[in-house]
């Protein structure tokens, strides 16, 4: 399956990003990409992004998935419509196991 994800690149603290069309299975940080749809660079003021929007709804049309942060993102700058998704990790109450396994050798 394609996704539609953001590409870290640039050096240590000095972050910029490519927005990708990439395999599903490629990770984040391989390097692996099929087309460059964009890049965004949160660094400066303007916060300045350059889109292929033409491309990426073509690729959504033809079936590539965004990455929830993408969508987001793609939501806040009116490329598609929707609502946002919520990216964040759920929260999960501290897990008390090693205290469990010590009751259980007794």
């Amino acid at each position: 399956m394609l996704m539609i994800r953001l590409q870290r690149v640039g050096r240590k603290h000095e972050p910029t990003f490519r927005l990708v069309l990439t395999d599903s299975k490629n990770g984040p940080k391989s390097g692996k990409y099929l087309e460059v749809l964009g890049s965004y660079d949160p660094r400066l003021d303007n916060k300045i992004e350059q889109f292929k929007v033409e491309k990426i709804k073509h690729w959504i049309s033809k079936g590539a998935q965004l990455s929830g942060t993408v969508h987001n993102f793609l939501i806040t700058r009116k490329v598609i419509t929707g609502k946002k998704i919520n990216v964040l990790p759920k929260k999960r109450p501290i897990a008390k196991v090693a205290v469990e396994g010590e009751a259980k050798k007794v």
